[in-house]
C-alpha cells in the first residue's frame, strides 16, 4: 500500500479566514487513484511546525503533498525550510525568472524585485511548471519517498496536481499499486438521511463487503460507494452491481452523481425537450434564478425571471389577484400557484415556477411558522403548489427552497 500525508500552510487557514478546499480535492484525487491518505494536518506559517511534520513524513508516509507559503512574502516558510530540510541551497533559474517576466508583461504589469524571489529553486529538487502563477512547484526524493509543494492558490494546485503530480506519483510507485480503489457518489435529494436509510434496507445485502457513505447536507444526501478490487475492470463491474441494487431501491430520489448539480441535470432535460423556463421569486431572493443561470448554455432554455419580494409586485408585474393575497396571504398555495402561472404567461415560456415562503428567523406565526414555503408549477397542461416547511434557518430554508423547486422541476420534466 502507497500511503500519503498532505500539509496545509498558512495561519489564514487556522484562523477561519479561508476554508481549506485544497486539502479536499488533493485527498479526493489521491485516493481515486489508489493512494491511501493516511494523515491531513494543518499548521500555521511556524519553520518549528513543518520541520516536525517533515519528520513524521520520513518516518511513516510514502508521500507528502504541501500546499501554501510558495510565495515571494516573509511570511512564505515552504521553500527555505524545505531547503534547511533537505541540506540543499537556492539557485537562480533563469527559465523560471523570464517566464515570471513575462508573466507581469503580458499583463502589462510591472514586475516587483520581490519576485524574483519566486525564481530561486532548490538545487537538486525537480521543478514543477505552475502555468496559471508564478510560484512554481517543488518536488523531493529522498530514500524512496517523495516530497511535492504546490502554491496555496487552489487553481494552481488543481493543475499541477492534475498534469504533473498524479501521473509523476503513478510512475515512482507503479509497482507498488496492488489494489484498485474506486469511488462513486449518487445524489439524491427529496428524502432525509433516516427516511432513506429505511428505504434501502439491509445494506450489507447490497454492498457486501464494500463500504457506502451517508452525507446529508441541505442539498440532499450524497451516497458514496467504496470500490476496492483487484483491478479496474472488476471495481467497475462491482459498482455497477451496487448502483443498479439502489436505483432499484430509491431511484426516483437519485438526480446525479459524483459532481452533478441538479440545475445542470434539469436544465438538460428542458433543453433536450425543446422546453423554456421562467421564474417567479420571493423568499429566495433570486438564488434560484443565480443557481440557474450559473450553467454555461442555460439562455438556451431559461428565459428569465422576477424577483417580486413585495405584494405590490406580485399583483402588478406577475397578476397575482389582490383578493387571493387578502384571503389566502401572500404565503400560500394559491398565491404560489399564481405566481408561477403568471411568470408563464408574461413571459412566454413553456413552464413556469414560482416560490413564496417565510424564510425568517422574524415574520412566522402559529398558523405560519417560519420556514413554510410554497412551490408553484405551471404549464399548458395543468398548474399546482407544493407545501414545505424547511425549518427555522433563513439561510437553510433558502437553499432547501431552491433544490426543492429545481427538484419539483426536473420530476415534472420527467413526465413529459
Amino acid at each position: 500500500m502507497v500511503t500519503a500525508k498532505v500539509i496545509s500552510i498558512g495561519d489564514e487557514i487556522l484562523i477561519g479566514q479561508i476554508v481549506n478546499t485544497n486539502s479536499a480535492y488533493i485527498n479526493k484525487q489521491l485516493y481515486s487513484n489508489g493512494i491511501k491518505v493516511v494523515k491531513v494536518v494543518t499548521i500555521g506559517d511556524n519553520e518549528k511546525d513543518l520541520l516536525d511534520e517533515l519528520d513524521d513524513s520520513m518516518k511513516n508516509f510514502d508521500i507528502t503533498l504541501i500546499t501554501g507559503g510558495l510565495g515571494p512574502t516573509h511570511d512564505d516558510i515552504t521553500k527555505p525550510i524545505l531547503v534547511k530540510y533537505f541540506e540543499d541551497k537556492l539557485v537562480l533559474n533563469e527559465e523560471i525568472l523570464t517566464y515570471v517576466r513575462e508573466f507581469f508583461a503580458k499583463r502589462n504589469l510591472e514586475m516587483p524585485e520581490t519576485n524574483i524571489e519566486q525564481a530561486m529553486v532548490p538545487a537538486n529538487a525537480e521543478i514543477i511548471w505552475n502555468h496559471n502563477g508564478t510560484a512554481p512547484g517543488i518536488w523531493i526524493e529522498k530514500d524512496n519517498k517523495v516530497f511535492a509543494a504546490m502554491p496555496g492558490v487552489p487553481f494552481e494546485m488543481k493543475a499541477m496536481i492534475e498534469d504533473d503530480i498524479i501521473p509523476k506519483l503513478k510512475k515512482k510507485f507503479s509497482g507498488r499499486f496492488d489494489y484498485v480503489l474506486k469511488s462513486k457518489t449518487l445524489l439524491t435529494t427529496g428524502i432525509g438521511e433516516s427516511l432513506l436509510f429505511e428505504r434501502i434496507g439491509d445494506i450489507n445485502s447490497i454492498i457486501g463487503k464494500h463500504s457506502m457513505a451517508f452525507l446529508p447536507s441541505p442539498l440532499g444526501v450524497r451516497l458514496r460507494i467504496d470500490i476496492k478490487a483487484d483491478n479496474l475492470s472488476e471495481a467497475e463491474k462491482e459498482t455497477a452491481i451496487i448502483e443498479e441494487k439502489l436505483r432499484a431501491k430509491i431511484g426516483e430520489y437519485i438526480y446525479g452523481e459524483n459532481d452533478d448539480l441538479l440545475e445542470d441535470v434539469a436544465g438538460r432535460m428542458l433543453k433536450e425537450r425543446n422546453l423554456t423556463l421562467a421564474a417567479a421569486e420571493s423568499c429566495t431572493g433570486g438564488l434560484l434564478s443565480g443557481r440557474i443561470t450559473d450553467i454555461p448554455g442555460s439562455s438556451d432554455y431559461y428565459i428569465g425571471g422576477v424577483c417580486a419580494y413585495s405584494n405590490k409586485i406580485k399583483t402588478s408585474v406577475l397578476g397575482v389577484s389582490e383578493t387571493t393575497l387578502e384571503n389566502h396571504g401572500a404565503v400560500s398555495e394559491n398565491t404560489a400557484m399564481e405566481m408561477a402561472s403568471g411568470i408563464r404567461l408574461l413571459f412566454g415560456s413553456s413552464i413556469g415556477i414560482s416560490v413564496t415562503g417565510i424564510a425568517g428567523p422574524g415574520g412566522g406565526t402559529e398558523e405560519k411558522p417560519v420556514g413554510l414555503t410554497y412551490i408553484g408549477y405551471s404549464d399548458d397542461k395543468k398548474c399546482f403548489a407544493v407545501k414545505w416547511n424547511f425549518g427555522d434557518n433563513r439561510e437553510r430554508n433558502r437553499i432547501r427552497t431552491v433544490q426543492a423547486c429545481l427538484n419539483l422541476l426536473r420530476n415534472e420534466i420527467k413526465k413529459k
